[in-house]
């Protein structure tokens, strides 16, 4: 036998093996925190998976099918105008309200066709940290100067982020994108606005679906959060004439695929998930059993959904186990956490900017956390390092985004965010 080749498989076995003999599950600490872990992904699947990864991994299927390569290298491509592409991706957050984990089939879906590490890598920091919802929250929350804070960083981030990524590996993505331009161009079979109007319209459905209350029952946004489903609905049966019209989808598995939605939605009109669902199914039969373009989407999100969907949800089952839910504990007790990010010394900044990078956090519910952290003592240079790390990045996001782009450039691009939130926490605590 060589041992040499065998070493691996008999190591993993010994440590599996050693971890379930002397797992101390007698321990209360050890109980609560694998339940924590079972309440966090049961949570995730709930409110994360149907409304944001699915849309998302369809969007990313599309961008794979339906947009051409010249066209990602034109204005996201490492030759492209930087000022151009670098200002696209920063500010992308602006339309996408998403998290760590939802950006990242789109991530996936850009970079795949072409976009350049730096434009890329900077559209996968802004899109959940640039936040136009989180950043008011935070400024109404806990206080104007660190939503101030907050926006400035966040922007300058991506773009410093993806410059820095750019340069440090510019021989590999010089290679990468010669190889690319070596490729033939693929026919274009509908002009560019049609195409751009089929993004938008599925771009709105996630952006509208995931629409979140905000504290006050009155104003625009309230009434916004109102008829959510009204206007999700509406862009919905737009989008079906589109694909009808223009994708070439059969109307009739269209129409039949409307009407259950709409007696789901009459049936259930407080279970929202139902139709939704329905329409996800729905689409989902029409579009594989396609022998054309829609059948090419399909593939390519379905693709994009098993290479993704299984890491996320060992990663958030991991980060439940170890740091529990919002108010509640997993392994690591609480108070460690706030011993260690009172002041503004480095270590408390820095120690803020790993929790916040491995840590989970869905949309919006940094501010609550945060708000908590600082009532128990927690430095404000911590707190910002804290804003800046943790929407962006969280511990199923890194193993997704590993095996996007390959471990190296996945531990640069996490040390990038953790080395500049300390900074921007430590320039920030001490001028306030």
């Amino acid at each position: 036998m060589d041992w040499k080749r065998e070493w691996k498989p008999l190591a993993v076995m010994a440590g599996v093996f050693s971890l379930f003999f002397y797992l101390p599950i007698e321990s209360e600490r050890v109980r609560t925190a694998v339940l924590e872990a079972l309440h966090l992904t049961k949570w995730y699947a709930q409110e994360h998976v149907l409304l944001c990864l699915i849309p998302a991994f369809f969007i990313a299927g599309a961008i794979a099918v339906f947009v051409s390569q010249a066209a990602v290298m034109e204005y996201l491509g490492a030759r492209a105008n930087k000022v151009l592409s670098y200002g696209v991706a920063s500010v992308s957050g602006t339309i996408l309200a998403v998290c760590s984990c939802t950006v990242l089939p789109l991530f996936a879906g850009i970079y795949r066709m072409g976009a350049g590490l730096g434009p890329a890598t900077a559209f996968l920091y802004a899109g959940p940290a640039i936040n136009v919802l989180a950043i008011i929250l935070t400024a109404r929350v806990l206080g104007l100067e660190l939503g101030i804070a907050r926006a400035i960083g966040a922007i300058l981030f991506s773009i410093i982020i993806g410059l820095l990524m750019h340069l440090i590996f510019l021989r590999e993505e010089t290679e990468r994108v010669a190889a690319q331009m070596a490729m033939p161009e693929p026919e274009v079979s509908r002009p560019l606005w049609q195409n751009a109007l089929y993004f938008a319209a599925m771009v709105a459905i996630l952006v509208f679906a995931n629409w979140g209350k905000p504290d006050a029952e009155t104003g625009f946004w309230y009434q916004t959060y109102s008829a959510k489903w009204i206007i999700t609905s509406a862009i919905a049966i737009l989008f079906g004439l589109l694909l009808v019209a223009w994708y070439g989808l059969n109307k009739w598995k269209v129409l039949v695929t409307g009407g259950v939605t709409a007696i789901l939605a009459a049936i259930f009109p407080h279970e929202p998930l139902l139709p939704f669902s329905a329409a996800v199914v729905g689409l989902s039969l029409i579009t594989s059993q396609d022998k054309g373009e829609a059948g090419d989407w399909f593939a390519q999100t379905w693709g994009f959904t098993k290479q993704i969907l299984p890491l996320l949800f060992a990663g958030v089952l991991v980060a439940g186990l170890l740091l529990g839910r919002p108010g509640h504990e997993g392994l690591i007790p609480s108070h460690w956490i706030s011993d260690w990010v009172g002041g503004n010394s480095l270590g408390s900044v820095f120690f803020a900017s790993v929790v916040g990078a491995f840590m989970y956090f869905a949309t919006l519910t940094e501010v609550p956390i945060l708000q908590g952290l600082i009532g128990n003592g927690m430095g404000k240079g911590p707190a910002l390092a804290l804003l800046l790390a943790g929407p962006a990045l969280s511990l199923p996001n890194m193993l997704v985004i590993r095996s996007v782009m390959g471990t190296k450039k996945t531990v640069v691009f996490v040390a990038l965010v953790v080395v500049m939130a300390t900074i921007s926490g430590l320039i920030y605590g001490s001028l306030f």
